[in-house]
């Protein structure tokens, strides 16, 4: 059995619902420290931040979705956005790419680094 890819825009979604129970984990933490303000605040505004940090993460990844390609994904005929030269469909996880060059190669996620010279 392969590799298990993920699309790009659902790992980065992923990772702002992570910060999102981050934070509320950190802020419940906060009251276990009620006898000291310090703390409970320090831990407060940790779990504040996060939850923001997640906001601005869910907020760049839409503006960033509405501007993606979207194919048709061979394998399962859903439509799916693309980010970068490779990708995975977002409902099968099938190996996906708009470049010509790269078709029948090995997928791999760094063909969609920039190479430096």
């Amino acid at each position: 059995m392969g590799i298990k890819y993920s699309n790009k825009i659902n790992k980065i979604r992923t990772f702002a619902l992570v910060l999102i129970f981050g934070g509320i984990i950190v802020m419940y933490f906060g009251l276990f420290f009620k006898t000291s303000a310090l703390f409970m605040t320090l831990f407060m505004i940790l779990g504040f931040l996060c939850i923001i940090a997640s906001t601005i993460i869910y907020f760049w990844i839409g503006m960033l979705s509405s501007k993606t390609v979207q194919v048709e994904c061979p394998n399962c005929g859903k439509l799916t956005k693309m980010l970068g030269r490779v990708d995975a469909c977002m409902y099968c996880s099938e190996p996906l790419t708009l470049d010509k060059s790269l078709e029948g190669k090995e997928f791999d996620e760094t063909y969609n680094k920039k190479k430096k010279f």
